[in-house]
């Protein structure tokens, strides 16, 4: 039998608590991962349970359990572009850093994922992908051929990549969104829900509509 790896999230969030049913799915094929539990900085957040799995405490968990791996995945659509700062934050060597695939997901060949990085459920990349480091993927989305999703991006559910698509460090890609292929979506860009892209995005901008177009600048 193959022994289990311990494993902690970070922090108590969404992200987070969805993590918990790629940990479940992958277990009830073979067991992998020991989850212990949460680690979040909000002190009124310790004590709390979900799903029965605790929040431990804050940081100083990681150091209690020096053997645990740590699937990291804070993030909103207001503080996404904190994103690197609050990972390099924790200090974690690079080791350490779990990725999660849930076991409906489909990769093709030559699909290649970074570390600390989450797909969900029902997730398609189909050929040569690239998934760059500290990524989250919802349900549903589709990656096709050749696109490269960029370290620190947040993609929403239900996402449709189309072939040869370039998308940049630390992006978020709104739910339901749709992109022609062969664009390039610049670092920091901000998708809106159900948006669909048939032009590249600037980097640090904000689009949204059918078709996408620029509605506030980053520090607009």
């Amino acid at each position: 039998m193959t022994a289990t790896r311990q494993l902690l999230l970070f922090p108590f969030s969404g992200n987070a608590r969805e993590a918990v049913a790629v940990i479940e799915a992958r277990n009830a094929v073979a067991p992998v991962w020991d989850f212990l539990g949460f680690v979040d900085d909000d002190a009124r957040t310790h004590g709390a349970t979900f799903a029965g799995y605790p929040v431990l405490g804050g940081r100083e968990v990681f150091a209690a359990h020096p053997g645990a791996m740590v699937l990291a995945v804070p993030g909103r659509p207001e503080t996404f572009r904190n994103r690197p700062d609050i990972i390099a934050s924790l200090g974690l060597p690079r080791q350490r850093l779990a990725t999660l695939v849930h076991p409906t997901a489909a990769l093709g060949p030559l699909v290649r994922l970074g570390v600390n990085t989450l797909v969900m459920a029902h997730v398609t990349l189909t050929a040569a992908v690239t998934v760059g480091d500290h990524v989250v993927m919802l349900p549903g989305t589709v990656v096709a051929h050749e696109s490269v999703i960029g370290d620190y991006c947040l993609v929403g559910s239900n996402v449709s990549v189309s072939g040869g698509v370039r998308v940049g460090r630390c992006c978020y890609l709104g739910s339901g969104s749709r992109f022609i292929q062969e664009i390039v979506v610049g670092d920091a860009a901000m998708v809106g829900l159900g948006a669909v892209v048939v032009r590249d995005v600037l980097p640090e901008t904000t689009v949204a509509g059918c078709p996408a177009g620029p509605i506030r600048g980053r520090d607009a």
